[in-house]
């Protein structure tokens, strides 16, 4: 039976490229929105999801961290996939050709150097792979995109310039989602967990929370908040810390976390990806 992994985008996109790499024996699934990839897993559709989270250069993916919550599903494992943006073009046509250049908004400023050292006007598509299929519909020298060499491959377009981005260590964060968690230890680099809380509605709550990962040394790579239903007052936040709940350490800094918070909920338990570190 086909194992499938589900991914926000069109064939071609980073997502994809992630499922390729993370998850070779799978058969990767194109979803119109992350709403859909949750839904495709948590339907039986799709057997894992995979979800991008945070680049270093452009920040945290929007909206996630919202329906991480509410999805009903578990992280079970986290992917880091080094993003090299190429400039695609139809056969034959040369950088100098190129006048327009289409791909996601969060792509375009992470390449803006070169589209301006080349005077080309960059243009806003849903997708980065939606734009090298749009390119190669158009047929047009003057037109290109600015997506991965896995969509060049795909919408049998050339790369005509490789590896354009302006920061040398671009990097996106996946996680990979299940219906079902997995609590077991497991990989080479350690363990994550990945909760979210709300604080009671008390002086200092969220320093008093804090304090018992400082005081039992556990160590917290994240910590973000973020209003809950449009609230001022209502704050949820989302953390990743290093360790596993059985540690004694962590165990320890959850059970203070717990005394100070309304509400608290894992939401996965997996190895850490070697590039983490």
């Amino acid at each position: 039976m086909t194992r499938r992994i589900a991914f926000q985008g069109e064939p071609g996109a980073y997502s994809h490229q992630a499922c390729h790499e993370a998850r070779p024996e799978h058969e990767a699934m194109p979803c119109r929105s992350f709403e859909d990839v949750f839904d495709a897993v948590r339907s039986g559709a799709a057997d894992l999801g995979m979800l991008p989270v945070e680049n270093s250069t452009y920040g945290r993916v929007a909206d996630i961290h919202r329906l991480l919550p509410h999805s009903g599903l578990h992280i079970i494992d986290e992917t880091f996939v080094r993003v090299h943006i190429n400039l695609l073009g139809v056969p034959g046509a040369r950088v100098e050709d190129v006048t327009d250049a289409w791909s996601h908004l969060v792509l375009l400023p992470q390449c803006d150097r070169f589209l301006r050292e080349r005077a080309i006007r960059g243009h806003v598509s849903p997708d980065n792979a939606r734009a090298a299929r749009d390119v190669a519909s158009w047929g047009e020298p003057s037109k290109a995109a600015l997506a991965s060499e896995l969509a060049a491959e795909i919408y049998g377009l050339d790369v005509l310039a490789r590896h354009i981005e302006d920061h040398d260590n671009n990097t996106t964060r996946f996680l990979i989602m299940a219906r079902e968690p997995d609590l077991s230890r497991r990989g080479t680099s350690g363990m994550m967990t990945s909760f979210v809380f709300q604080v009671r509605n008390i002086p200092a709550a969220l320093y008093k929370a804090m304090g018992g990962f400082a005081t039992n040394g556990v160590n917290m790579t994240k910590l973000e908040s973020y209003m809950v239903d449009g609230s001022f007052t209502a704050t949820q936040f989302y953390a990743d810390i290093e360790g596993h709940p059985d540690d004694p350490d962590v165990a320890r800094a959850m059970d203070e976390l717990r005394y100070f918070t309304s509400q608290l909920e894992i939401l996965g338990v997996y190895p850490a990806d070697p590039r983490r570190h």
